[in-house]
């Protein structure tokens, strides 16, 4: 049987070849989630995977439009029994590599979160690179003291 026959016969057959050749190529984030302030007006924390593409990646931001603003942090060393952070202005992406943001490592703040977001909702996340267009992603909101989704 010819591969045009095979083809046009497994309608199945098509969707799975173009799952092989969906996001797992491209640059593309999933898995976000973000924990809401244990005290009111608090920053909130935004987690999420970025999947690097071909060519590696610079990660700039993480933005949100319920939030008033962001910052890339690095949770750090305990000193006296605190976690440290450090601000960064960028994160670099590997080709095809992974970049996880969980607790206890790479972090984004999100501040000023519009206090209409509460647990159980979900909000925009917008991811920007130094080169490409940005990407797009809703993340789950949990409370201060619920368990992570992911």
């Amino acid at each position: 049987m010819r591969l045009s026959h095979a083809l046009r016969a497994s309608p199945v057959l098509l969707l799975a070849l173009a799952a092989c050749h969906g996001k797992g190529d491209a640059l593309h984030a999933d898995h976000g989630w973000v924990r809401l302030a244990a005290v009111p007006g608090r920053p909130a924390a935004a987690y999420l995977t970025i999947h690097g593409g071909p060519e590696p990646a610079r990660l700039l931001a993480v933005e949100s439009p319920q939030a008033g603003s962001s910052e890339l942090h690095q949770s750090m060393a305990m000193q006296g029994g605190v976690m440290s952070m450090q601000r960064l202005d960028g994160v670099d992406l590997p080709a095809r590599g992974e970049l996880k943001f969980a607790p206890g490592g790479y972090h984004v703040m999100l501040f000023g979160v519009n206090p209409q977001v509460k647990p159980g909702s979900r909000i925009g996340l917008t991811v920007r690179f130094a080169k490409g267009p940005p990407l797009t992603l809703d993340a789950k909101v949990v409370g201060a003291g619920e368990d992570a989704p992911y």
